[in-house]
């Protein structure tokens, strides 16, 4: 039995570890349907008011939409890497298919919270209903007074109407909720196939076999974790060297103490080495063996960003 749920969790670890991408996808997804609910009940208020109601409920749906999308685009390495590509070498030597790579890249991780929030808004019906219910013509209406116009039906979704209207009210909610909902699962399948045809089209357009991919995004995943941790220990002591030659003394515990020791820094990377290191990055090979990151491909010293004699460019871009 131990023996069974050791490898049950190793298989969820492993699991885990591949699919980094979908997670966080789907914790995204997650935390977007939890703000939504939480706007829904919190802060949505529909005016009841004619032509307020429409850009109201408009608002609902496409200000938080496109907050996330810019936030998701912010928050993607690939946005700051072509920000410092573009800033320090220019676009020459991206070609087409790897510009629309990148772009797509970008867009369509950004484009997760967006999504699913239109789609939960529109599944809610609420701000559809908000936005659209004055315009519902009212000779589609049973037995709805003539003497009523645009004015009532905006104070549809706030029950705000005559008794002698509950019936008509009650008939436009259901009508746009059906029209709201039926827009969210059409979004939903669209979604879906748009994602089954891209993994399908990567998948067949990959240079690397599934192993190497998997090995790629292993790689990845150390040389990050590794950087950052190096790079944070690297920044301390020599912060360190620095406030001791200031004051002729530094108070250190005993962990930087001897991280102190065990690690001598005797200065900093030109910024040549930085930028060498930064930027967008495309895989590619020399010479028949890959390079898996600009780190690589500097430790390595191969010079030059685009492919050369030696060199074979791959149009491929890390997940």
């Amino acid at each position: 039995m131990a023996a069974l749920i050791a490898e049950n969790f190793r298989f969820l670890s492993l699991f885990f570890k591949s699919k980094d991408v979908m997670i966080f996808n789907g914790l995204v997804a997650l935390g977007t349907v939890g703000s939504e609910e939480l706007f829904s009940v919190v802060a949505f208020n529909c005016p009841c008011s004619p032509a307020r109601n429409y850009i109201y409920g408009l608002a609902a749906i496409g200000v938080p939409a496109l907050a996330l999308f810019l936030i998701g685009v912010m928050w993607n390495n690939h946005t700051w890497n072509l920000v410092a590509e573009c800033h320090k070498r220019g676009t020459k030597n991206f070609s087409a298919a790897a510009t629309f790579l990148l772009f797509g890249s970008i867009l369509g991780r950004a484009s997760v919270a967006p999504i699913t929030w239109s789609v939960i808004s529109l599944l809610r019906g609420e701000a559809y209903i908000c936005a659209l219910s004055e315009f519902v013509k009212p000779s589609s209406l049973d037995k709805f007074p003539a003497e009523y116009g645009a004015e009532v039906l905006a104070k549809f979704p706030c029950r705000d109407v005559p008794a002698n209207l509950t019936k008509s009210r009650d008939e436009v909610t259901r009508r746009l909720r059906y029209e709201s909902q039926l827009f969210g699962w059409l979004l939903i399948g669209i979604v879906a196939v748009l994602v089954f045809l891209t993994k399908c089209l990567k998948h067949c357009c990959s240079p690397l076999s599934y192993r190497q991919e998997a090995y790629w995004a292993q790689y990845r995943a150390n040389e990050d974790k590794l950087f950052r941790r190096t790079a944070e220990v690297h920044s301390r002591i020599l912060a360190a060297k620095n406030v001791k030659q200031f004051f002729g003394f530094v108070a250190l515990d005993k962990e930087e103490k001897e991280l102190v020791q065990e690690f001598p820094v005797e200065g900093v990377q030109p910024s040549p080495q930085w930028n060498a290191i930064t930027g967008v990055y495309i895989y590619r090979e020399n010479k028949g063996f890959p390079l898996y990151s600009r780190l690589h491909k500097w430790a390595k010293g191969v010079e030059g960003n685009g492919p050369t004699p030696e060199g074979h460019e791959l149009l491929f871009l890390a997940s």
